[in-house]
């Protein structure tokens, strides 16, 4: 076994992280969240390189009821999630 067929074995690759982000995002507890959570990876993840995702999964690992108050502007979001993914889903349009 050649040391890159080692590492795919040990990393998760871009595309099943992608998927594996989806997935939460679309399962999160509540219909609400599940939308807008939802709505916003299925809108953006493709174009997230490995540095977004790890963002968007520490988005992601934080309670709904905060992550929808930052949404909605009832509360401030602490600085470590504070990024362009954070930017992106608090302008994101959830209502087509």
């Amino acid at each position: 076994m050649t040391g890159n067929q080692g590492q795919a074995n040990t990393e998760e690759t871009t595309e099943n992280w992608r998927k594996r982000l989806t997935f939460r995002a679309w399962h999160r507890g509540t219909r609400e969240m599940d939308l807008l959570m939802g709505s916003f990876a299925e809108q953006h993840i493709n174009e997230f390189d490995r540095s977004d995702l790890a963002f968007f999964e520490e988005i992601l690992m934080n309670n709904d009821p905060d992550v929808y108050d930052w949404i909605n502007g009832r509360k401030k979001p602490p600085e470590d999630v504070k990024s362009r993914v954070l930017d992106l889903l608090l302008s994101h349009s959830f209502a087509k």
